[in-house]
């Protein structure tokens, strides 16, 4: 394996199913990495590896952070994208989280390290969690739609065929790389409301735990999260009615959210839908010259 790839040791797994989650392009209002970090949590995920930041990240673009121990020594953490494995509750199968960040460089490299391993730990099945900013109210639970080019995953596991054509990141080159290795893959993506892209969603968490439980047939503990989403949709709420244009404009889409929940499943927006929501989005934000940085999208 390449010396960029530092294996701690290497645990036994049953019927593993990789679990990634990036912060970056891919993580709207933190919704892909909060389910990450939280299926860690519920799981009791322990770290087994790490890829070597170094050949990965622009350090300028990407900068580590400073922190205190004990109010006293200073501690440099560098970009972490690092490997954990834990046994999915109540069955004999295993997980390996993937939770990190995505790279600056070298995504071609980067993407065969994470193949390459998988490949040896015998996983069959890639999930990558994303969270996206589109028109959704904050008070409704957030759609997540899931996605697979293989057309017998598409049938077997209720997805749709992925038809995005567009800028893509980490993400979209993991899931070709999968494809170039055999190894099977969906994704998941979590709609998150663009008027709080800058708050943590705990709700988009939630309705991505949920989905990847319904996915893999297990039951996710998501009492945590559903509490957090309570509490986030409160907060929101007090925000928003603090102004009156805010409040009319999350009004209607209530409005138009309840109008969708009373079509039928094929009337349901579409992931290629949610993708070109976000497309529209980053167009926007470059006109405005905040930002030229890619973004994941399905």
């Amino acid at each position: 394996m390449a010396e960029e790839l530092r294996i701690s040791r290497r645990p036994s797994l049953n019927e593993p199913v990789l679990i990634t989650a990036f912060r970056g392009w891919n993580d709207g209002g933190q919704g892909a990495s909060l389910a990450g970090g939280y299926l860690a949590k519920v799981w009791r995920a322990a770290r087994f590896a790490e890829i070597e930041p170094e050949s990965f990240f622009d350090f300028q673009a990407t900068r580590p952070q400073v922190s205190l121990v004990d109010g006293l020594s200073r501690r440099i953490d560098w970009p972490d994208n690092a490997f954990y494995h834990a046994r999915i509750p109540g069955t004999d199968r295993d997980a390996v989280l993937l939770l990190g960040i995505e790279p600056n460089l070298r995504w071609r490299t980067f993407t065969d390290l994470v193949v390459s391993l998988s490949a040896e730990l015998g996983v069959e099945l890639a999930v990558t969690l994303g969270s996206l900013l589109a028109d959704v109210p904050h008070t409704r639970p957030s759609p997540v739609t899931g996605s697979a080019s293989d057309q017998a995953l598409v049938e077997s596991m209720g997805l749709q065929a992925s038809r995005y054509e567009g800028p893509t990141g980490i993400v979209g080159v993991l899931h070709d790389a999968c494809r170039r290795s055999g190894i099977a893959s969906v994704s998941l993506w979590a709609a998150v409301p663009h008027y709080v892209s800058l708050a943590p969603s705990p709700r988009a968490a939630h309705a991505l735990c949920v989905r990847l439980g319904e996915l893999l047939e297990v039951d996710i503990e998501t009492g945590e999260l559903s509490e957090a989403a309570e509490t986030y949709s409160e907060q929101v709420s007090e925000a928003v009615a603090s102004d009156a244009d805010t409040q009319a404009y999350v009004e209607e889409l209530e409005q138009r959210s309840d109008a969708v929940d009373e079509v039928t499943d094929a009337e349901l927006p579409s992931g290629d839908s949610l993708a070109a929501e976000l497309t529209r989005f980053l167009r926007e934000r470059e006109a405005d010259g905040e930002s030229d940085t890619p973004r994941e999208q399905p």
